[in-house]
């Protein structure tokens, strides 16, 4: 296993897990609050992007971990199940950090409704934003659920039963 993949001895892919698995739910759900209140909006601000650049930034990361420990540990099926699931996370970070972005950019600087009330472009793009916010906050965090499922019955299915 390559030295740069562990910390004091311990593989790192096990440390990087707990860090993708608190922050994408997080990141997804402060998409959800920015899309559909206000309040939460004003609040998040950048961090929400910010924090879905960290999401992304840290699933290649904990993949490639991934990969170097089962290469030293092997790969029965359980194993590959967790890997086929984990290399399917990257697109969806991806498209967290667009969505998350993309979505700040426009409550920041979206054309003012004029006479109190908006056109329906902008009617129409915030209401694409929902649609993809829903879409990506969903479906990562279900592809993460199916990652970690997968991941704890290869460590722990000899074990647990």
């Amino acid at each position: 296993m390559d030295l740069a993949l562990q910390v004091g001895g311990i593989p790192l892919h096990p440390l990087l897990v707990h860090a993708v698995v608190v922050l994408t739910p997080l990141t997804a759900v402060a998409v959800l609050l920015t899309q559909f209140w206000p309040v939460a909006r004003r609040r998040l601000g950048v961090v929400t992007p910010l924090a879905a650049l960290a999401v992304l930034a840290l699933v290649p990361i904990t993949v490639r971990a991934g990969q170097e420990l089962a290469n030293a540990i092997g790969t029965p099926p359980s194993v590959l199940t967790h890997e086929h699931y984990g290399e399917m996370l990257l697109p969806w970070a991806a498209a967290l950090f667009v969505v998350a972005a993309a979505q700040w950019a426009w409550f920041r600087w979206r054309p003012a409704p004029a006479g109190g009330r908006e056109d329906g472009t902008v009617r129409a793009v915030t209401a694409a934003f929902a649609l993809a916010s829903v879409v990506v906050a969903v479906g990562i965090t279900w592809l993460l659920v199916l990652v970690g499922d997968s991941g704890a019955r290869a460590v722990w299915g000899g074990v647990a039963g």
